[in-house]
């Protein structure tokens, strides 16, 4: 029997295409979500997701009467419902608040639909805790979702045969098959391959697995300290792999090396025009407002973690101030440090992108932003998806899990799971206990 599903909101926010994924049912927009996407394109950061979710409702407005129910692809038939009953709001509720007056639109189609089964889909958490405690059954939109805990580091450590192990150091690489694996690699993917207290290191790569360069070399002062970090080097310096994400806790190194990775290829070996370093403006805590000065002084708080890695580099590299440092490379136009908003809509050529604190971002703003690489370009994705600031993203359904889940298969692609911190014993010990 069809569903009925009634959207929130932040539904429509996180993915502007969602009315299009309840394949054989029914989805219902209360009016009031109309009113809060029209409010939501004067904030800032969802500015451009509200519009282009009122340009979505709007094309299909153009096919009929959206009161009324207009029937969509796959099967789906959608309508706007502009009738609540505030009566039907729980006492203890306050009948002055939006998200109760969805609740109330979610009630009353219960209630004329008592043989089909209603389901309200919400991303906000408290909403659909209230939702639940007044007796509807409600879910979060997992169209999206992939499990975090599940997600594959981009590595694995096995035993192997003596001989195997003598065969591959002797001639460099080695047949797949020959490690007598359970599972099928993804392409590059990297092995920790052991044999009694001997180790050794390998890529994959069109059913071989390969000895790699990259990972040991000197990258504008930055070298890898740990086998993860060396995987993640191999990837950021390899000019075949267009993607690479970098998923750790704080301290692992994922922003450090991306930047030591695209200050080597950029500045000294001339591979790419251009390093672009980006970030999502999104505030932990309460906001502070607008900031005084221009558009860099604006920048700066938000800015100022990529400019410490920046001066740290400077530093072990025995340049001269990282600040000057900074200033010279912009001066020559080999360096662009912006709020992300300022990368949408654009085609970045032969450049070198890092999107530092990407679990900020929904998996549409990452393919909004993928799609911004011209020819030659590559893009880093790095974060934690332990520390979102995101209100409605968790670590399943942010857009770095979800990008390196869904793109693991593509030989252009890498990832690497970060896990060993190398800031601190101090930052190690409180990533990990508190």
């Amino acid at each position: 029997m069809r569903k009925i599903f009634i959207l929130d909101t932040n539904v429509l926010i996180h993915d502007p295409n969602a009315i299009y994924n309840f394949r054989g049912n029914d989805v219902v927009l209360p009016i009031e979500v109309l009113e809060e996407i029209d409010i939501l394109k004067q904030k800032q950061n969802i500015a451009s997701h509200a519009r282009m979710a009122s340009r979505v409702i709007e094309e299909i407005r153009q096919k009929g009467n959206i009161s009324k129910g207009i029937e969509l692809p796959n099967d789906i038939s959608f309508r706007v419902e502009i009738c609540r009953n505030l009566d039907l709001i729980p006492k203890g509720l306050r009948r002055d608040v939006t998200d109760n007056h969805i609740l109330a639109v979610v009630i009353e189609a219960m209630q004329k639909n008592p043989e089909r089964k209603v389901i309200f889909v919400t991303k906000d958490i408290n909403l659909r805790i209230k939702a639940d405690a007044v007796g509807i059954v409600v879910e979060d939109y997992s169209t999206d979702k992939v499990e975090y805990q599940e997600l594959d580091r981009g590595y694995k450590e096995i035993e192997i045969d003596k001989v195997v192990f003598d065969k591959y150091n002797k001639s460099g690489k080695i047949n797949v098959s020959e490690l007598n694996l359970d599972f099928e690699p993804t392409p590059n993917f990297f092995f920790i391959m052991k044999t009694g207290q001997e180790e050794t290191f390998g890529r994959y790569d069109k059913g071989k697995v390969r000895k790699f360069l990259n990972g040991d070399i000197n990258a504008w002062g930055a070298r890898a300290r740990n086998p993860e970090q060396r995987f993640a080097m191999e990837l950021l310096m390899d000019e075949a792999v267009k993607a690479v994400t970098l998923v750790g806790k704080a301290g692992t190194g994922k922003t450090l090396l991306s930047i030591a990775a695209g200050l080597e290829q950029v500045v000294e070996r001339k591979k790419y025009s251009k390093l672009y370093i980006a970030r999502p403006i999104i505030p932990m805590g309460k906001d502070l407002g607008y900031l005084p000065g221009s558009e860099k002084e604006k920048l700066r708080p938000w800015m100022q973690p990529i400019f410490d890695n920046i001066e740290l580099l400077s530093d072990i590299k025995g340049e001269k101030a990282g600040e000057k440092v900074i200033s010279g490379l912009e001066s020559m136009g080999l360096l662009k440090i912006e709020a992300l908003t300022y990368i949408r809509g654009r085609s970045i050529p032969n450049g070198f992108i890092i999107i530092d604190e990407a679990q900020n971002l929904t998996p549409l703003e990452i393919k909004t932003i993928i799609t911004r690489a011209g020819e030659n370009t590559k893009i880093v994705f790095t974060g934690d998806p332990d520390q979102i600031d995101s209100p409605y993203l968790d670590c399943n359904s942010n857009g770095l899990t979800y990008t390196a889940e869904k793109l693991k298969c593509e030989e252009i692609v890498g990832h690497i799971t970060l896990v060993k911190g190398e800031r601190s014993a101090l930052a190690e010990i409180s990533a990990k206990l508190l």
